[in-house]
């Protein structure tokens, strides 16, 4: 490993996406932040941390001729479980099924505990992931933890970098999953607008540029970059790199909740992650992914992993040491084997699969709300995810493209009383504020229920304008 004449670590293997120059391909150096450069960044609970004394030390159990006495763990022997097996669709052809099989040393691993960040191998499985999806290999200067899905990983990691009181940025509306971790902390949240093409990058620069002098600058901007939740928007590639510019000039980290990732299903080529996209930066380090397996293998097994500068991940998993010890070995098992089984190409036709699903859904519930709604709602196409963000027109003399409205008395009571649940869009935004806008899934529903509940709406929205 060398060090920059700036202070910044190169990689020394030159890992990254190969360039091409004069027909050749030239491999990029990829420099990457120092350690020291996250310790501004660490929460004053975080750097207070320190390892569990017994996990700790449970690698030096993998020395050969080591005897050790050190962790409690029980025989293996007195577990009752002798294999496991399931069956699973083929990505090739999903009227197939193959059946996988767990037993000796493979379960042995999924009944024990494990270490805090993961299984090793399925860790060098994401690892090889993230490669083939955004360019990145280790020995840059990252890594990688799992943990009980993504949101567990979130909490986290705002734990370990905000401290109470701290403002932060949050795209808005935001996930409102997240609302409570930062107001629990009781910090300032900053909404910075979203459109149909993500963050407007131009008011967070305003934002920042015109941030009161003396007063600490947030840490954190936190955005879910693909089929957004709520508004199903997807940023830009444009966006999003003035947004990485903006994080390099302004000093802060880049939480990217990425739950819709394989759930692209736009017309154009899906844009690059921050993950991806920091590597065109003058260094990488700015970016902590999340990355989920919910919507693609089950919401249940949550199964989550994040992505980002190791000393971050380092703070996150010593937090899990004394929170949760580690995620489910058992489930890090499963997953292994399904993902061994697959490999990655077909991995990739298996998400291909769910992303056109989900676009046939889409498609579906927009067919209805072209039926049911036009000319009494306003939105824009979702090109991932599984969300339509529609604004109502709840007069007849509202103003197009202006949000004046308040959708939560119609959506919670009128709607719900005739028949339809939704979400109002005020859950969205951290400030509570009144606006006409609406959230509705389309992930479960048949087209004769997105008929159905689409002119149930109707019904109400008329009666609320004085047209029935």
């Amino acid at each position: 490993m060398a060090t920059h004449s700036d202070g910044i670590l190169v990689s020394a293997s030159g890992f990254s996406t190969p360039v091409q120059t004069s027909g050749h391909a030239v491999e990029r150096v990829v420099k990457y932040l120092p350690a020291d450069f996250y310790t501004e960044f660490l929460s004053d609970t975080a750097r207070e941390r320190k390892p569990s004394p017994i996990r700790g030390l449970f690698p030096l159990e993998n020395k050969p001729g080591v005897i050790s006495l050190l962790a409690g763990k029980p025989h293996d022997a007195m577990f009752p479980f002798k294999s496991l097996s399931f069956n699973i669709a083929s990505p090739a052809d999903p009227a197939q099924e193959q059946s996988i099989s767990l037993s000796g040393k493979d379960l042995a691993a999924g009944l024990q505990y494990a270490p805090t960040g993961g299984l090793p191998r399925l860790l060098k499985w994401f690892i090889g992931l993230q490669a083939l999806s955004h360019g990145r290999k280790s020995g840059e200067g990252w890594s990688l933890s799992i943990g009980s899905g993504s949101q567990d990983l979130i909490y986290k990691a705002v734990n370990t970098l905000v401290n109470p009181g701290d403002a932060v940025l949050v795209e808005s509306p935001v996930y409102a999953g997240v609302i409570p971790m930062f107001k629990t902390l009781h910090c300032e949240q900053i909404e910075v607008e979203t459109d149909a093409n993500g963050v407007r990058s131009h008011l967070l620069r305003n934002i920042l540029e015109n941030w009161p002098v003396g007063k600490p600058k947030p840490k954190v901007l936190y955005t879910v970059p693909y089929g957004c939740n709520p508004t199903g928007m997807t940023a830009t590639l444009e966006r999003r790199k003035e947004v990485l510019q903006l994080a390099r000039e302004h000093n802060f980290l880049i939480l990217e909740d990425d739950p819709y990732f394989y759930l692209y299903f736009g017309k154009a080529a899906r844009p690059p992650s921050y993950f991806q996209l920091e590597l065109d930066e003058p260094e990488v380090g700015r970016v902590i992914r999340f990355d989920s397996f919910s919507k693609i293998l089950s919401a249940g097994m949550r199964m989550g992993f994040a992505s980002g500068p190791k000393p971050i991940i380092d703070a996150i998993d010593l937090h899990t040491g004394t929170a949760n010890l580690q995620s489910s070995s058992l489930i890090q098992a499963i997953t292994l084997a399904l993902v061994e089984e697959w490999g990655y190409n077909n991995f990739f036709a298996h998400t291909q699969a769910v992303a056109n699903f989900y676009r046939e859904k889409r498609d579906v519930f927009e067919s209805a709300l072209n039926a049911h709604l036009s000319g009494l709602a306003e939105w824009s196409t979702p090109e991932a995810g599984m969300f339509f963000w529609f604004k109502l027109l709840l007069s007849p003399h509202q103003t197009p493209g202006v949000d004046d409205g308040d959708s939560e008395d119609l959506i919670r009571t009128k709607a719900y009383e005739g028949g339809v649940l939704a979400l109002p869009g005020t859950v969205f935004l951290p400030s509570g504020r009144k606006t006409a806008f609406v959230r509705a899934s389309f992930s479960l529903c048949t087209e004769e229920q997105v008929n159905e509940a689409l002119k149930r709406l109707r019904a109400v929205l008329l009666k609320e304008r004085g047209q029935v």
